[in-house]
């Protein structure tokens, strides 16, 4: 958590400003920065970030998987939020007051020349940030996004085809599928009526297109309720109200009746109907 719902609506709301009181950090130029703690960035030491991100504009916000990309007037910047990870934009804060307004858990902070200011709070500390003069090196190894057209039937059945492993370990490695995590996972692989520790290569070329269909669709809704808002670290969204198996363990399921139950699959808590997701 955040899984590509949230943060394509994290990306999207950095973009228009929308939710942020119309504050927007795209076309701002970055005259400060703040690294509170120095193991946030994950490839460049803090002398170094500062000194080439100093003076670059903010050209664009948009999402690649899991990763907040920030296409900069020379680099770009990537942000994974990762468990904890969360953005906001502040306005009306200069330099004097920058010490003065930070919130638990900062661990970095820009500021621009508007006197606007974009926060990374990451308290568990798994979040990471990266300034790369090409992002391909981070990024290439991601595999496809699940709602690209480019990613058709045929192949998303080739892929499973080609690995035999558990369906929802799976689906949750984003060098197979970019941008899914526990909580879509479980709830398209219900839709799909697949057990997750289906292994994939046994599907059949009916079920492989009910899964990428089921996963568009969760997905699809998840981007337009903003994301689900289940803990303390994103909030904002409602797809929790429309979970059909995720975090309803003892619950009856919403077409048999019988309870949820929670496993264990891949050491990841795994929420399934058992009469709806045979083995």
């Amino acid at each position: 958590m955040p899984e590509l719902p949230e943060v394509e609506t994290i990306a999207r709301t950095l973009r228009s400003g929308e939710r942020h009181r119309g504050l927007t950090v795209v076309g701002q130029k970055i005259t400060g920065v703040k690294v509170l703690w120095d193991r946030t960035l994950a490839n460049i030491s803090p002398e170094q970030f500062k000194s080439r991100i100093i003076g670059q504009v903010v050209e664009n916000v948009s999402r690649r998987g899991k990763f907040l990309v920030f296409t900069l007037s020379a680099d770009t910047l990537l942000m994974h939020l990762r468990m904890s990870g969360d953005v906001r934009i502040e306005a009306g804060v200069d330099k004097k007051e920058l010490e003065l307004a930070l919130q638990p858990h900062d661990r970095l902070v820009l500021l621009f020349e508007s006197g606007q200011r974009l926060a990374f709070n990451n308290p568990r500390k798994f979040g990471r940030v990266w300034l790369a003069e090409n992002p391909g090196q981070i990024l290439d190894a991601l595999g496809p996004e699940p709602l690209d057209i480019g990613l058709t039937d045929e192949v998303f059945y080739g892929m499973l085809l080609s690995h035999r492993r558990m369906m929802k370990p799976l689906l949750m490695d984003q060098n197979f599928l970019a941008g899914m995590g526990n909580i879509y996972t479980d709830e398209a692989l219900f839709r799909a009526r697949l057990h997750p520790r289906r292994v994939s290569n046994t599907v059949s070329e009916k079920e492989s297109e009910l899964l990428l269909q089921e996963i568009r669709n969760v997905l699809k809704e998840g981007i337009q309720r903003n994301g689900a808002s289940i803990d303390w670290v994103y909030r904002g969204g409602d797809f929790q109200n429309e979970f059909k198996v995720y975090g309803r363990k003892d619950e009856p399921c919403t077409v048999c009746g019988t309870e949820i139950i929670r496993i264990l699959v891949g050491q990841r808590g795994t929420h399934i109907c058992p009469t709806c997701q045979k083995t």
